[in-house]
């Protein structure tokens, strides 16, 4: 009798991410927000490390593979693209892991392309059922994200903490960079996230941000 593989498909387990961004924010001035609004501190500010991997089919799909060292935690995401303008158009599956440098030892021998590799800082805060992160990567102004269980959920946290729903932004961090370096226009999330193979802090901003 022979062996019969089974294909799994995951394409269910896809989870939409329910998010918006707010940029050039205080973020001492949210921070008193969420006390006020009886939030919790889940985690305080802490450097952040993530290795971004792609292949020829993530790339049509608009999609990469990443390793995030969360602080308390490893994750590995794979995350997709379907509609970055819309709050419900990221869709993305993930699983912690062990260690940071094995994870990125594994997806570099089964032959993705680590792209780059980045370096951000993150503060994390509950409200009910709505996560609030505080932001911060190179290059650009704070901001924040909102992420909750469904649109009402994040629109009603945006209104407590006082930002307008006209002025969000969706998709990922490729949409805070375009408004600080416009010349990066469509093309800025494939020079963040494969053109770019170091993104921290004390580095100078690359010229093709600017170009």
């Amino acid at each position: 009798m022979g062996i019969v593989l089974r294909q799994i498909d995951y394409t269910n387990d896809m989870n939409s991410e329910i998010e918006a961004k707010f940029v050039n924010v205080d973020h001492d001035d949210v921070r008193m927000k969420l006390k006020l609004a009886g939030a919790t501190c889940i985690h305080p500010m802490r450097l952040m490390r993530r290795s971004v991997f792609h292949n020829d089919l993530m790339v049509s799909k608009n999609a990469y593979t990443r390793v995030r060292d969360e602080g308390d935690k490893v994750t590995i995401t794979y995350k997709q693209f379907d509609d970055a303008g819309s709050i419900h158009g990221v869709r993305e599956i993930e699983t912690t892991v062990g260690d940071f440098e094995i994870a990125v030892a594994i997806l570099e021998q089964a032959g993705l392309s680590k792209d780059t590799y980045q370096e951000t800082k993150r503060e994390t805060w509950m409200l009910d059922d709505v996560e609030i992160v505080l932001d911060q990567w190179p290059w650009v102004d704070p901001y924040i994200e909102i992420e909750g269980p469904s649109e009402e959920h994040v629109k009603s946290v945006a209104g407590v903490l006082g930002f307008k729903w006209s002025d969000a932004i969706f998709g990922g961090v490729a949409s805070v960079y375009v408004l600080k370096y416009p010349s990066m226009g469509d093309q800025a999330a494939e020079i963040i996230n494969r053109k770019t193979p170091v993104i921290r802090f004390e580095d100078p901003v690359p010229k093709q941000f600017k170009e």
